[in-house]
């Protein structure tokens, strides 16, 4: 009877303070639903990963960079407070209310996350059929996903004004026209941000190039409607979110994660230089460590060609070129050069001959992208070019200029 007594007289006590009943309550519920939370993430979730990684279909590097099975387990402490709220004394109707919208409003939108990452999951599951390349079906995904969020959105405001979701549907279909026009900018910014956002077009950092919009530098800051670019000579352009997805920009990030920089400039021969190598010149060229088995190996080739085919003649038998031997010079030089990069694409051509010569073009990478790295490698490297190609008995186009328009003037009086 004294227990009795002693709880009689506890519950008499806790009558008088009615708030501590309630708070009391809200911490048994809020207890029981981080029990209920570690439950299914502790043993439901794990047990569940067991199980799918057991399967011949699953891949644990991707089901471990997209858990659907965790996101869903989010709902059990939301499903315990839904039910629960109604259990604690004293809390006015509207709060219990407004507990269970959001609680239902959480649950909405967990699935949505869920259905999501799954969707991510198929994706990449996807892209590693080799149909994918051919067929690929992220744009699919996008739109599923945004179809999926509107009515998830519906559904959590239809929640909040205790209405249908069809019914919200009508109202804003009616309404439909008239938004467009007056957030027209904002629909066509919001838009471009989640393309952007979702093809991973342009990050903060990025150095981007866009000629029509004189941009030329580094994104500093983007935001909804705009994108505002430092460029090199510290002047701001403000471009519009959407002038990225409607016209042509470069985004030089794929060159700075490479960690290498193109080279791609050409040297104008003066085609009257052209000529073949004398032995003597040959000889000379010998003295080049560069050039000297390569003179020989060469030598060697067209002598057995020669003679197989039996030209005797200087005039019909194959000779090498001065310009032959200097692009097979460049060659040489590059692929022994340390700052430029072995790895990549490396080659010395001809191009199609102009006016002002013969273009003969570097295409190389540099193994830095720092730009006064860049630019001291690249001048190196022609200087050296510049100044060697006499030795070729070759010669520079170079546009005739005043002083030597002078020079034939006193020389042809």
């Amino acid at each position: 009877m004294y227990k009795f007594a002693f709880l009689q007289e506890i519950q008499d006590w806790s009558d008088q303070y009615p708030w501590l009943e309630m708070l009391s309550a809200l911490a048994v519920l809020l207890f029981f639903a981080l029990v209920a939370n570690l439950i299914a993430k502790k043993i439901i979730v794990k047990g569940i990963r067991k199980l799918i990684s057991k399967m011949k279909f699953a891949n644990n590097e991707i089901f471990a960079q997209h858990s659907v099975i965790r996101r869903i387990s989010n709902i059990v402490p939301a499903i315990v407070i839904l039910n629960g709220i109604k259990t604690v004394p004293y809390l006015t109707e509207k709060i219990i209310v407004l507990v269970q919208m959001m609680a239902q409003a959480f649950i909405f939108l967990t699935i949505a996350l869920a259905i999501s990452e799954f969707l991510n999951i198929f994706n990449l599951i996807y892209q590693r059929n080799p149909k994918s390349h051919n067929k690929p079906i992220k744009g699919y995904i996008q739109l599923v996903k945004l179809i999926l969020y509107i009515v998830c959105g519906l559904m959590i405001l239809g929640t909040f004004l205790n209405k249908d979701i069809f019914t919200l549907m009508a109202g804003f279909g009616a309404m439909a026209a008239v938004l467009m026009l007056v957030f027209q900018n904002t629909i066509l910014s919001l838009v471009a941000s989640v393309q952007i956002s979702s093809y991973d077009m342009v990050r903060i950092g990025d150095w981007i190039e866009m000629p029509s919009l004189n941009a030329d530098g580094d994104v500093i800051d983007m935001s909804l409607h705009t994108i505002t670019v430092q460029n090199f000579d510290k002047t701001l352009t403000t471009i519009p979110t959407n002038r990225l997805v409607t016209d042509t920009f470069k985004n030089w990030r794929g060159m700075q994660q490479l960690g290498a920089r193109r080279i791609k400039r050409s040297i104008f021969i003066d085609q009257t230089s052209i000529h073949f190598m004398s032995d003597p010149e040959l000889e000379k060229l010998k003295a080049f460590l560069l050039l000297n088995q390569y003179l020989d190996h060469k030598q060697a080739e067209l002598t057995d060609f020669n003679q197989q085919l039996g030209n005797q003649s200087v005039y019909n038998c194959r000779r090498l070129t001065n310009v032959g031997t200097f692009r097979a010079y460049v060659e040489l030089y590059l692929k022994q050069h340390s700052d430029i990069s072995q790895n990549l694409s490396l080659i010395v051509r001809q191009l199609q001959p102009t006016s002002e010569g013969l273009p003969l073009e570097i295409y190389a990478f540099t193994t830095t992208t720092v730009w006064n790295s860049y630019e001291k490698i690249q001048s190196d490297i022609f200087d050296h070019l510049i100044a060697i190609i006499p030795e070729f008995g070759l010669s520079i186009y170079q546009a005739p200029s005043g002083a030597d328009l002078r020079a034939l003037s006193r020389n042809s009086l």
